[in-house]
This record gives structure tokens, sequence and C-alpha cells, in this order.
């Protein structure tokens, strides 16, 4: 019926009912059996005639009878008995507690197999993770997947302060979560993101929950993720990977997910090394995150002939955005790698598409086809890492001077592309959890980040000195400032005035005459934003400020901001008392705010 009111899915329900009928199930015959051997040796104690101390013939009550086969059925053994015993009770006394030993063997040992049965292990877990997740009562983020990109991401989020609750199928990662150090605990459940049912008991409908991050390995399932969350909670942030154009456009059917394609974030930062080293230099260094290294200026050559060895997604992304520069491409792709996996999901229509040298690569024939003496860059782009590592090592060899970048899929790889000194490794995970960390810690970087391509790489340039003077050759804290009447109270009156200029607000509270070791980055005045703004940018009140500097420098601005006798210093070269006492005394007051 289209009108009837559909019935909610009950987490607690879930997680209680599992447990309980699963123990009911396989515990109903050893504990039928062992109610089965007590009553009847009750019942044939009471029924077998005793004598009293008088010698009189007499029966113990049903009560009595109970009472001794509780004690001895339990080995406790009182010991305390109404009267002495004849042979006939003796007798069947003893018949009783061999039955009812047999009993509990039959019964503890089923207990014990119940124990390490897998079901009923993860009914427990089950349970014990739902309750966790219910009795959550700060923010959290659901991380959906925890693979080489949830890992890095959550080790990320955690350094924020960030809580997480984590769902993946395979248990072995799940059990990584109890190993790897996070500052508060991370409950953990091996269950299908793909199951709407799983998703509510990890705490989608949790009120605390800030946020859905679609990370597993399979873009179905992400979709899956991001299609829940848009229908069941309407308006939660989402966050989802994809390595497929297609899925990406299905993604965004629903609400309004960010959606990241490491794939295609490769594509563009190559070409924004191709022609501007500078701004990618300067956005390698910002996504790295506080305290990352300057990474050394790009030397990717800009004009010649490319070999892509690989095309598969990632392959056919980067000879796209080569040949959108105007490169020439010859292309050599792995006949292993014709198979739907790799294959556009619109078909096998490759259109205006260069031709393919079908081969391994690694095999001198077919690689000499390609013509690498003649080239200028080499990217190795399959899917296995043994198979990148030895097309690098084939094509050096035949031209020493190829750039080479080479795509990495495991982790453990690492060390292996490293020693084969490949100048530019692309790890799709890392690219990922980068672009989302950006994303989640600071939006106002993110949106910096968007932006930045477009002010050209002499602007860069500069904006590369000025943060090199404050911070060195390591980026420090990145963080928001909001000038309003909550988070900047002593600067309500400087605002108001209508000259308020960023370069003031920049000054030291120790010496006006000297700067805070701090570079804006950019200033937000609702949706219009200036990036890199200089010491004349006029400020008003609600502007947002994105700041790289040092740790020092921010709890400075911090001070200027909140601090109504330090910001009389900065703003209006004035010594003002802290205390109201002294204020009335000197006469000197802080201006309203």
């Amino acid at each position: 019926m289209s009108g009837a009111r559909r019935r909610r899915f009950s987490p607690r329900y879930a997680e209680a009912s599992p447990t309980i009928f699963l123990l009911l199930r396989r515990m109903r015959a050893p504990l039928i059996v062992l109610i089965v051997i007590f009553s009847v040796s009750v019942l044939g104690l009471s029924l077998i005639p005793g004598q009293d101390a008088a010698g009189r013939p007499t029966r113990m009550t049903v009560f009595d009878a109970f009472y001794f086969m509780s004690y001895t059925a339990t080995t406790i053994g009182y010991g305390e008995l109404p009267a002495p015993f004849t042979g006939a009770q003796r007798l069947w006394v003893t018949a009783s507690i061999y039955l009812t030993v047999i009993g509990w063997a039959y019964a503890i040992g089923s207990l014990l197999a119940l124990l390490q049965d897998r079901a009923l292990r993860q009914a427990i877990a089950l349970r014990r993770f739902s309750r966790t997740v219910r009795r959550l009562r700060e923010p959290f983020l659901l991380l959906a997947g925890y693979g080489q990109t949830g890992r890095i991401l959550g080790r990320a989020l955690d350094s924020l302060g960030h809580r997480m609750v984590v769902l993946d199928l395979q248990a072995e990662r799940v059990d990584a979560l109890d190993i790897d150090a996070y500052h508060a605990d991370v409950p953990g459940l091996v269950g299908d993101a793909a199951d709407p049912r799983t998703l509510d008991l990890a705490g989608l409908a949790h009120p605390c929950c800030e946020g859905v991050l679609a990370l597993t390995d399979n873009d179905e399932v992400n979709l899956v993720v991001t299609m829940t969350a848009a229908l069941l909670r309407p308006g939660l942030p989402v966050v989802a990977r994809t390595v497929s154009p297609a899925i990406e456009h299905r993604m965004r059917a629903f609400g309004s997910p960010s959606v990241v394609n490491p794939f295609d974030r490769f594509g563009d930062h190559l070409r924004l090394a191709l022609h501007a080293p500078a701004s990618h230099q300067l956005l390698s260094w910002l996504v790295g995150g506080p305290g990352a290294e300057l990474p050394e200026p790009s030397r990717v050559p800009a004009t010649g002939r490319w070999v892509v060895c690989g095309y598969g997604r990632f392959g056919r992304k980067v000879v796209e955005d080569l040949r959108a520069d105007g490169l020439d491409v010859t292309i050599i792709d792995l006949a292993e790698q014709h198979d739907d996996e790799h294959r556009d999901e619109h078909g096998d229509e490759r259109g205006d598409e260069p031709a393919i040298i079908v081969g391994d690569a690694s095999d001198p024939a077919v690689l000499r086809r390609a013509r690498p003496a003649e080239a200028v860059g080499f990217v190795a782009g399959t899917d296995n890492d043994t198979t990148n590592l030895s097309l690098v090592a084939a094509a050096r060899r035949l031209n020493s001077g190829l750039f080479v970048a080479a795509r990495q899929n495991r982790p453990a790889s690492a060390p292996l592309f490293e020693a084969a000194d490949v100048d530019w490794v692309v790890v799709p995970a890392e690219v990922a959890a980068r672009e989302i960390y950006a994303q989640l810690s600071t939006p106002l970087l993110w949106r910096f980040l968007r932006e930045m391509p477009g002010r050209g790489d002499a602007w860069a340039q500069r904006l590369l000195g000025r943060l090199q003077a404050h911070c060195g050759s390591r980026l420090g804290s990145v963080w928001k400032a909001t000038l309003t009447g909550a988070e900047a109270p002593a600067l309500g009156h400087w605002l108001r005035r209508g000259d308020a200029r960023l370069g003031d607000l920049l000054r030291s509270p120790r010496d006006r005459d000297q700067p805070v070791a701090a570079v804006p980055l950019m200033v937000l005045r609702g949706d219009d934003a200036v990036l890199g703004p200089e010491d004349d940018e006029r400020l008003a009140e609600g502007d947002q400020i994105l700041f790289v500097g040092s740790p020092a420098s921010r709890r400075a601005l911090t001070d200027t901001m909140i601090n109504h006798t330090v910001s009389e210093y900065v703003l209006y070269d004035r010594t003002v008392p802290a205390g109201w006492l002294w204020q009335r005394a000197t006469g000197r007051f802080p201006h309203a705010g």
C-alpha cells in the first residue's frame, strides 16, 4: 500500500534479536537435557521412601528433594540432610549424580563451542558496536571504507580531534583499529556499506553524525552510500571517492555530494605542473598539511611527446589531459587490460582517439615501437605495481633522460618506487585523502586551492616567497578567523569605522611596528573571495580570513581579536589598563565594542 505508514528500521531490535535467538537456538537441546535430568532426579528422590530418626517410614517433600539436588548437582555439597538416607535413596542419588555430571558436561561443552561460533561473535560485536555508537554524544564522521585512503584520512582527522565511526567489509581492516594509535576509541563494524540497515547501525541516523565519507574500493558501493545518505539524511555532508566519470555523474544526482576522483586530480596537477610550476608547488605544499616540507619545484617537461603505458581509467585521463594541452601521446596498452573493469561505462566507442600499441611494454620489441628515445615523458599507469616498475626500468634503458611518472597501487610498494628514483609517484589513495582532508579541515583552504591556479604563476611565486619568509621550509598552521562579535569582540569599533586595514590587524602585540609571522591567503566576504590580499585590503564585519603561520602568530592574532587591551595597542597605539579600577583611575578606557 503506497499510503501505508512504513515501519522504520530499529537498530536496537536488530542488535538484540540475533544474540538472544542464537543463544536460545544453540543451547536449546543442552538446557532441555539438563532440566529433564534435574526434574527426574528430584521427582524420584521425592517418591522413594525413606525413614526418620525413629525408624518410621517417611518421604522427602518435593522442596526438600529440590534443595538437596540443587546443592548436590552444583557440587556445593552443604551436607544438610533431613534424615539418613536408605539404600534405595543412596542408589538413586548416585545415579542422579552421574547423570547430572553428564548433563553439565554436555551443556558446558555446547556453551564453549557456541562461544567460538563465528555467528555469535559477530552478533556480540554488533551489539557492542551499536551500543557504543548510540552512546556517542559528540559530533562524529561515518567512514564507509577503511582501506589505504581511509587509514590516511583517519589519522589526519584524529589529529584534528574529529571522532569517527568505521564501517568496512574486511575484518582485518576493522581489527587494525585496535592497533592504530588514535587519541579516542574508534568504533568499527564489519559489514556491507551498501546495506542501508548497516549504515543505520553505524550511526547514519544519529543526531551527532556530521558527515559521511564513502571511501570503499568499489565505486558502486560508494554510490549506494551517497544515495542512502541523501535519501535518509537530506542535507548531511557527503564526500565520496570514485575513479569512474559515469559513477561521479550518478552521485551528483543525489543532493550535493563532494566527489573526489584521484585520477582526475592527477591530470589536473599534471597540467598545472606543465604550465605553472610555482602554482603546482604552492598547491602541493598546502595540501600536505601543517608541518609539510616545501616540495622541490617540478621539472616536468613542457613540450615534446609522451608515452603512456596502460589505457585504463587512469591512463585515459592522463592521455586526455596531455592531448588537451596539444601534446603528442603514444599509448601502449597491455593485452590483459582490455576488460570491462578498465573500459568506460558508456561503451567501447573511443571516438577520435590515438592509435594504441597493444602488447607488453616491458618487451623491448613493443617498447621500441613507441620510440621512447624520442619522447620527453613516460607514464607507467597500470594497476599492477610490479608491471609499472618493470616499465620504468625498461624505458630508462632506452632513454635515461625521460621524465618518469608511475602509479603506485599498494602501500607496501613505496620503498621500491623510492629506490627506483621515479620522478613523480602517483598514489591515488594519498591524492584522494589529501583533497578530502583539505575540504574537511578548512573549507576556506579548499576554496583557495580551487581558485588559486587562475591567478597565474608569477602571483603564486610571490606568495611562495611570503610563506617561506614567515614559515621557513615547513608549512605552519592553517586556520580561519571570522570577524564577528562572537569571535572578534575587540574589533567591533575598529571594523565599523569603515577604514579597517588588514595590515593593521597583522601588527604584533609585542611590537606593533613588527608584523606577526602569518600570511593571509584569502579574505571571503559573502561569496566574493580575495586571494593573497595585501596589507591595504579593507575589512568589514563578517569577513572570513584564511591564515597560514606559526602557532605563536595564531595566538597573537587571537589575543588581538578578543582582548580589548591588546587591540587598543595593536590598532590605535594606545596603552589601556586591563583592570576596570585602573581604567577609572587613569581615565583611559578601550573603545566600545
